[in-house]
């Protein structure tokens, strides 16, 4: 069957990622997986606010596969979708139906929906950097990524609860839960404010960004100690070949965590959305 145009320019686009940003792993010495991972040097503007490193051509070259794919996705839908628009209209639908109006009923689930699907495919593309070759970093695995989208999460259920409640219905339903006596106010509100307004985005930033360190340290252990083992350690290549098995698992693991640390993220920002514009 004849491929589409739109699979023919992403294969494209993805081989010339890989040629500009891959480095030859079996060229030179293993690169063992640390913290520097983490703090890359400068491509250019070092000092500046538009200081660019290999993590920010890793957030550029997702967000630019994630537009690309939805472009040329839309651009012409059939009734009979390809692939890549029935795998892109499964996930969307997901997001909609079992997530946005299950959780937030018809009228606000239609409301959000776009919101969420925003999410969800935002994070996940920042999350699958991890997996493509040559830039073997997921691109939310600094605190910037996690913490932009946990901040624009923040501002919409915020802004939700505020636009469906008015201000001060808002921060008093938040604030002041009913039917409690006027003591227990004393206790309750100074914690319902850091669990509203601190823990929540706080905890959508932290819990990206750990399982993100953590899914990079363990798949680079796995390609460390491959190519280790081939190049430095001959005498013992098949342990090389089971490393090197095992770096097959880790991949398949962290493309189902990339998509299992995505779904959380929705999940937990349709909550907080459910919470805030709705009273207590």
């Amino acid at each position: 069957m004849r491929k589409p145009l739109w699979y023919w320019v992403l294969l494209i686009v993805l081989v010339a990622v890989i040629a500009v940003t891959a480095v030859p792993a079996f060229t030179q010495d293993p690169h063992q997986p640390g913290l520097s991972d983490f703090f890359p040097e400068t491509i250019f503007g070092e000092g500046t606010i538009f200081q660019f490193t290999r993590l920010t051509l890793a957030r550029v070259i997702m967000a630019a596969l994630l537009c690309l794919v939805m472009v040329l996705v839309a651009r012409k839908p059939k009734l009979i979708p390809g692939k890549g628009q029935l795998a892109v209209e499964f996930i969307a639908d997901y997001v909609r139906s079992n997530v946005a109006l299950d959780m937030l009923g018809p009228k606000q689930g239609r409301k959000y929906a776009g919101f969420l699907g925003f999410a969800f495919f935002g994070v996940l593309a920042m999350n699958l950097a991890g997996i493509i070759p040559g830039i073997n970093i997921a691109a939310s695995s600094v605190v910037a990524v996690p913490m932009v989208f946990a901040l624009i999460s923040y501002v919409v259920f915020i802004g939700g609860g505020i636009r469906a409640q008015g201000v001060g219905h808002f921060f008093k339903s938040q604030l002041f839960p009913p039917g409690l006596p006027l003591p227990i106010y004393l206790l309750i509100t100074p914690i319902e404010f850091l669990s509203t307004f601190i823990v929540r985005p706080v905890t959508l930033t932290l819990r990206l960004l750990c399982n993100m360190i953590s899914g990079h340290l363990l798949l680079g252990m796995t390609y460390f100690g491959t190519a280790f083992l081939l190049q430095q350690m001959s005498l013992l290549s098949a342990a090389g070949l089971l490393t090197g098995a095992a770096m097959f698992v880790m991949t398949a693991f962290e493309v189902f965590v990339a998509f299992l640390q995505a779904y959380i993220f929705t999940i937990l920002t349709t909550v907080y959305i459910k919470l805030s514009i709705e009273s207590h």
